[in-house]
């Protein structure tokens, strides 16, 4: 560690000398005979504490420790008087923003203990100043990686990058449109696993608020009154354990958008609640007597028929008109398949790159089958099936049948499949292709044997494997 350094200022040369001897020993010391020659040397060094006279000819010690504090703000200084010189010491106290003075004549072992502390606050300065700069660093970079992230994460969100081609999607994305930067209320409908919350964020980030919170509770997930209190707050004293007041949901998503899953697993009274948020704007912590004021866009989503539990009692009719001014249905995965490869695609990518693999893609048979799957578990089943092939998979190779679960393996055999299409057309489709999948089942792959089964010509065979891209050569080794 360097020495803390000395600037003594005095026009007697012998005061000079005799203060050099008290204080070289502990610390680096310069000497100046002049304000002028001080200054100087101040714009040379990095001065720690700076002593000076005030009566000295030419520059008085105020006016040389008021320069002084220009060029080194950080430096203590101290200033030596007469008793004679009280106005002095009190200008230097308010222009030359001085530490301390010390009255004529002055005992050594005083004047040794004052520097000693002088250094000590310099010191302490010094080190709050770097902690300082390293803070607004770090928070220079936080904020960076921050807008990175937000960007990032609402262009992932963005509308034109949101997977989901099929005609199904586009109509929902229209409806995001028109809706996403007004305070409607929201209701998304579907499955499990659909991706109503995933819709939510897309809803709130490329709105209007995407500035302030958005914040997720999943009604289903927690009792009855711990949901009151997680959504509305509470005071301390308001229940066993609420040892503190606690900002409720509602209240920290202020401005913001609160997304509420599976609301229709809520109760009659905490119903009444979430009411008067949409109606009043307002909500009251539990144990509370006081409303606080929010302005918070509701997001709320359900796979069950509220309008079903509405007729059953089991949900308030007020409610569910509140919640529904603008529903959107989002449709099963098995009625937009033709959004499957690029699903596939995304979830390879995403999963490769979160463990450091390189697989180039997957299979035309892999695909094939998930393209047929039912998937009761929508997006997010693909999504853990993706996950699961990925990690199996060798690196730097194609994801193939030996990585795929059984159940997709035999999920086009599966008689019961067309009766799930409501129209025509896809249902003969999928009857075709489980028909012709037993049939090469039976046969192991022998298409002349299957078209025998079929009592269709092995020519009519090859074109509908063609056309339902039926991999032929799975049947010679998968079953």
């Amino acid at each position: 560690m360097h020495k803390a350094s000395i600037l003594i200022v005095d026009d007697q040369k012998e005061t000079l000398n005799s203060l050099r001897r008290i204080f070289q020993r502990e610390y680096t010391v310069f000497t100046a005979l002049s304000g002028a020659e001080g200054l100087e040397i101040i714009g040379r060094n990095k001065i720690t504490v700076i002593l000076s006279d005030q009566r000295m000819p030419e520059m008085d010690g105020v006016t040389f420790l008021k320069n002084a504090y220009q060029l080194q703000p950080e430096a203590i200084r101290i200033m030596v008087t007469g008793y004679a010189d009280i106005e002095a010491s009190i200008n230097a106290v308010n222009e030359a923003k001085i530490y301390q003075y010390i009255s004529k004549p002055f005992e050594p072992d005083e004047l040794k203990l004052v520097v000693k502390g002088a250094v000590e606050r310099y010191n302490l300065a010094d080190k709050n100043r770097t902690l300082q700069k390293e803070l607004i660093k770090h928070n220079a970079v936080l904020k960076k990686e921050n807008t990175e992230l937000k960007t990032q994460f609402s262009q992932d969100l963005d509308l034109g990058n949101f997977i989901g081609h099929s005609p199904a999607m586009q109509k929902i994305f229209k409806l995001v449109k028109k809706v996403m930067n007004t305070p409607t209320s929201v209701l998304l409908l579907g499955e499990t696993g659909t991706g109503k919350e995933m819709l939510a964020k897309m809803i709130h980030y490329n709105s209007n608020r995407k500035e302030k919170m958005f914040v997720v509770q999943n009604c289903g997930a927690i009792p009855d009154t711990l949901l009151q209190s997680e959504l509305f707050g509470h005071v301390k004293g308001a229940f066993t354990g609420a040892i503190n007041d606690k900002m409720g949901l509602f209240e920290q998503a202020d401005n913001g958008t609160i997304f509420l899953d599976e609301i229709g697993d809520t109760s009659q009274a905490l119903q009444i609640g979430l009411l008067r948020v949409l109606q009043e704007g307002e909500i009251k912590p539990v144990g509370s007597s006081k409303t606080i004021k929010v302005d918070v866009r509701v997001i709320a989503a359900t796979n069950r028929d509220l309008l079903q539990d509405v007729e059953d009692g089991r949900f308030r009719e007020d409610l569910y008109y509140r919640l529904n001014v603008f529903p959107i249905n989002i449709p099963p995965l098995r009625e937009r398949k033709e959004d499957i490869p690029e699903l596939v695609q995304f979830f390879i990518e995403k999963y490769s790159s979160r463990i450091s693999k390189q697989i180039p893609g997957i299979t035309e048979a892999v695909l094939h089958y998930l393209t047929e799957f039912t998937f009761p578990g929508n997006v997010r089943e693909l999504e853990n099936e993706i996950e699961r092939m990925v990690t199996l998979a060798d690196d730097g190779s194609q994801i193939g049948i030996e990585e795929l679960s059984d159940r997709f393996k035999v999920s086009r055999v599966n008689i019961a499949a067309p009766l799930s299409f409501t129209q025509l057309k896809p249902a003969i489709e999928q009857l075709e292709i489980t028909l012709i999948s037993n049939a090469l089942k039976k046969t192991k792959g022998n298409i002349l044997k299957a078209a025998e089964i079929l009592n269709i010509s092995r020519v009519g065979l090859h074109k509908m494997l063609k056309r339902h891209n039926i991999p032929v050569s799975e049947f010679k080794t998968a079953f």
